[in-house]
C-alpha cells in the first residue's frame, strides 16, 4: 500500500478521539455528501459519532475500536471514508446503490486512555489503577472506561458469555458486565442497529488476519459464501467460530438473521504498532470493498 497520503484529511498517526473529530470536521468542510450524526455519548460524556455516506436502498454498517488497544481500526476505518466520500464526489455510481453507516470509535473513553493514560484528575484513576493491577501503562486495555468488555455485551446467549470469562468484576478485559447492554456505548450501536435494520453489518478488531461469520447456526446461508470472497480480496482466513458468545456480530445474526462479520485485520499482538498501517489498510479496503459489492449485489 502506497504510503503518501499528501492531500489527504486522514494522516497515519495514534488515532484518539481528538484526532477523529478534528478529521470529521474537516471531511465535513470537505465534502458536502457526508452526513455526521453523533448516535450517543460514552461514560464520560464524548460523543459517540457515527457518518453516513450514500442514500442508496442496501443498508451497510462498519464499526471499529470497540476494544480501546484496538484503536488503529479507527485510524483504518476512517481512511476508508475518506476514500468512500472521494469516490462519490466523482460520480461513483456504485456508491449510489448503497447506505453505509460507518462507526469508527465505538470506545473513545477506552482509546483514550489505552493511548494516553490516566491523567491525575481522572475521575475513575483510582479504580482503573485498582483494576490495572496497580500499572500506570493501560495500552494493552480493552475494556471501556468502567472495565467493561464492550463486545461482550449483546444479549446473544449473555450468561453463558460470563460464565465462560469468569471475571468477577471490572478489568482490563472480559468483563461482560453485571447485564447486556450495560453501557451507553454498546446500548447506542444496539440501537443504530435496530433503527437502521442494517442489510449487512462487519466489525473491525484486531488481530490474526481472519473473519468470523457464523454464530449458532443462524447465519444465513450466503454468509459462508460472503466471507470467502472477503478472504479471497484480503488474503484473510474465513473461520467459523465455535464457543464465543455476545459480540455485535452473534447479537445481529441471532436478531435479523442476516450476514454479520467479524473482521480481524493485521497480526501480531495488541496494541499493533503503527508501522504495520499500509499492509492492514490496503487489505482492509480490499475486503470493504468487497462487502459493499456483496452488500449491493445480495
Amino acid at each position: 500500500m502506497n504510503r503518501d497520503r499528501s492531500g489527504k484529511i486522514v494522516q497515519a498517526c495514534r488515532y484518539s478521539p481528538v484526532e477523529l473529530a478534528v478529521d470529521l470536521d474537516a471531511l465535513q468542510r470537505r465534502y458536502a455528501g457526508m452526513q455526521r450524526q453523533p448516535v450517543g455519548t460514552s461514560v464520560m460524556g464524548k460523543r459517540l459519532e457515527s457518518l453516513r455516506i450514500g442514500s442508496g436502498p442496501k443498508y451497510v454498517f462498519v464499526n471499529a475500536a470497540f476494544h480501546a488497544s484496538e484503536w488503529v481500526t479507527s485510524l483504518l476505518l476512517m481512511m476508508y471514508a475518506e476514500e468512500l466520500m472521494e469516490r462519490q464526489a466523482s460520480g461513483d455510481a456504485a456508491i449510489s446503490e448503497l447506505t453505509v453507516w460507518l462507526m469508527p470509535m465505538v470506545n473513545p473513553d477506552g482509546v483514550e486512555l489505552s493511548l494516553n493514560g490516566v491523567a491525575p484528575e481522572h475521575p475513575y484513576g483510582r479504580q482503573l489503577l485498582e483494576w490495572n493491577e496497580g500499572s500506570t501503562d493501560f495500552s494493552a486495555w480493552k475494556a471501556n472506561i468502567r472495565g467493561v468488555d464492550l463486545n461482550d455485551q449483546f444479549p446473544a446467549c449473555w450468561e453463558l458469555e460470563k460464565q465462560r470469562r469468569g471475571k468477577a468484576g471490572p478489568g482490563p478485559r472480559d468483563y461482560p458486565g453485571d447485564n447486556p447492554l450495560s453501557e451507553p456505548e454498546s446500548r447506542a450501536v444496539a440501537a443504530l442497529t435496530e433503527r437502521e435494520s442494517f442489510d449487512m453489518v462487519a466489525a473491525l478488531h484486531t488481530q490474526g488476519e481472519e473473519i468470523y461469520w457464523n454464530y449458532r447456526g443462524l447465519e444465513p446461508p450466503e454468509s459462508e459464501a460472503i466471507a470467502e470472497r472477503l478472504s479471497c480480496a484480503s488474503g484473510y482466513a474465513a473461520i467459523a467460530l465455535t464457543d464465543s458468545d455476545a459480540g455485535y456480530k452473534d447479537w445481529f445474526i441471532q436478531k435479523f438473521r442476516r450476514p454479520g462479520f467479524t473482521i480481524e485485520a493485521g497480526l501480531g499482538e495488541n496494541p499493533l504498532p503503527l508501522e504495520q498501517w499500509p499492509d492492514m489498510y490496503g487489505k482492509v479496503r480490499s475486503l470493504l470493498d468487497e462487502l459493499l459489492r456483496s452488500a449491493r449485489t445480495s
